[in-house]
């Protein structure tokens, strides 16, 4: 199976039109439509934006007996 992959913009509501494939006709396809995750639309990222209350001692070490090379 052949893969070809290619990025697009939609510029009508429901619509979205493919020119230049790699492929023949009268081949069978299989269409695949994942959206692109934009870094506007990224709400994971700005969820906790703003929910940090204080810092406890932010440039101690963490789990150091968890280290080997510490050890």
């Amino acid at each position: 199976m052949r893969a070809h992959c290619l990025e697009k913009t939609l510029t009508e509501d429901g619509a979205l039109q493919l020119d230049s494939l790699p492929f023949q006709k009268g081949d069978t396809v299989e269409v695949i439509l994942l959206e692109r995750a934009s870094e506007s639309k990224s709400t994971q990222a700005t969820s906790l934006k703003g929910s940090v209350l204080r810092y406890d001692a932010p440039t101690n070490p963490v789990a150091l007996e968890d280290w080997e090379a510490a050890r």
